[in-house]
């Protein structure tokens, strides 16, 4: 078992990109296990800016150049999905971990590829949200039996993204084509976060609106076509049996509580909520229930990056626990962290979640993961 640091390379660390700035780099330079070896842009002043604000060892303008560079051990892949593929197919020829933000690809068939061409390399997939200490303590609540036979659960859950207004430079997400839309990322976490507490989703039915198909663009006055759906109900049987119903709105300002999840099982209760408006998986989530239980650990990265607005507080939590988990597996040889065998698993959910949608028939017989791909799936958290 290795105790070195393990040397991460981030691509698309940017001062003026406020995701990679408020929760990877924090994550990373709260983690005893791992150091900021590297940042790269596509442009020189970007990137040595980005070192020089972050504390990186070294900046590279070309991405690929960080990817090949033998003294890095994990590759982030922090940048639009679209531009994905082509790094993470890089960084896994290279022999290296690659952590990658989800949605891993623009369509099922390319998340497929990634997750074929990892094989017993380690890798993680940015569905952070399960991660979070209370999320891992509920479930450990749930398998231990204290809350009895579950026998249902409600979830609502809002963005303020995907509104009636957006920016320019964020339009790509009102565009199928991105691979990075409310389903595909807003659902996405959702989803993953009840499937953690109860099990794999087995059937599902959903309805799909468009509420906002004209958005306007702040910044240039033009209108913009949005091409997905912005709100989605569903109902779904979950593999430890429970009926589960889910409520994702988007376009939904500060106010309420912006996630809450409710399980009642025949002994008791327990609850979850969180207040970030930008979604489940960016803040940090509080537990209730009827039932007594230790309070989790509090994670070490919780803090906001050097560059990063205050709107982003608290993003670096669970992404921080991924890394840690990255780093245990990585030093022990095991495999317990979601990796890309999880983006298919998750990316095959919501397609049947859009087919159900559209077809208005339940679907069934969609989560099971190929032959080969479990590796990296099948592991149990650490407890917190």
């Amino acid at each position: 078992m290795s105790t070195k640091p393990l040397r991460v390379g981030i691509i698309g660390a940017d001062t003026k990109a406020s995701w990679a700035g408020a929760s990877h780099i924090p994550a990373v330079q709260a983690q005893p296990a791992l150091v900021l070896a590297a940042v790269a842009t596509r442009k020189e002043e970007s990137a040595k800016a980005a070192a020089k604000a972050f504390g990186a060892e070294r900046w590279y303008a070309d991405p690929y150049e960080l990817i090949c560079d033998e003294r890095i051990d994990v590759v982030t892949v922090a940048v639009k999905v679209p531009a994905h593929r082509e790094l993470v197919l890089a960084a896994l020829e290279a022999k290296k971990a690659v952590y990658c933000e989800a949605p891993l690809g623009t369509t099922l068939a390319e998340t497929e590829e990634m997750a074929a061409a990892a094989g017993r390399l380690h890798t993680a997939i940015g569905l952070q949200g399960r991660m979070n200490p209370s999320v891992r303590r509920a479930a450990e609540l749930i398998a231990a039996g204290k809350l009895g036979r579950l026998m249902s659960a409600s979830v609502r859950a809002t963005t303020f993204g995907y509104g009636p207004q957006s920016s320019s430079a964020y339009d790509y997400f009102n565009k199928a084509a991105s691979g990075a839309s409310f389903m595909t990322i807003t659902a996405a976490h959702v989803l993953d976060v009840v499937e953690a507490l109860l099990g794999n989703i087995i059937e599902v039915d959903a309805r799909t609106e468009l509420l906002w198909p004209e958005i306007q663009l702040l910044d240039t006055g033009e209108t913009s076509a949005r091409e997905i759906p912005d709100h989605v109900d569903l109902i779904a049987k979950t593999a430890l049996g429970a009926s589960v119903s889910v409520q994702v709105l988007a376009g939904v300002a500060a106010g309420a509580a912006q996630f809450e999840l409710t399980i009642r099982g025949s002994g008791g209760w327990l609850k979850l909520t969180g207040d970030h408006v930008a979604g489940v998986q960016v803040g940090d989530l509080v537990l209730s229930a009827s039932v007594g239980f230790e309070a989790p650990e509090r994670p070490i990265a919780s803090g906001v990056g050097a560059t990063s607005a205050e709107f982003w507080k608290g993003a670096a939590i669970n992404v921080g626990e991924v890394y840690a988990s990255l780093a245990r597996d990585i030093s022990a040889g095991t495999f317990a962290t979601p990796g890309f065998s999880h983006a298919v698993h998750n990316s095959r959910l919501i397609a049947a979640v859009e087919r159900a949608a559209q077809t208005g028939e339940r679907q069934r017989d969609f989560a099971c993961t190929e032959a080969g791909t479990t590796a990296q799936h099948a592991g149990t958290h650490p407890a917190v």
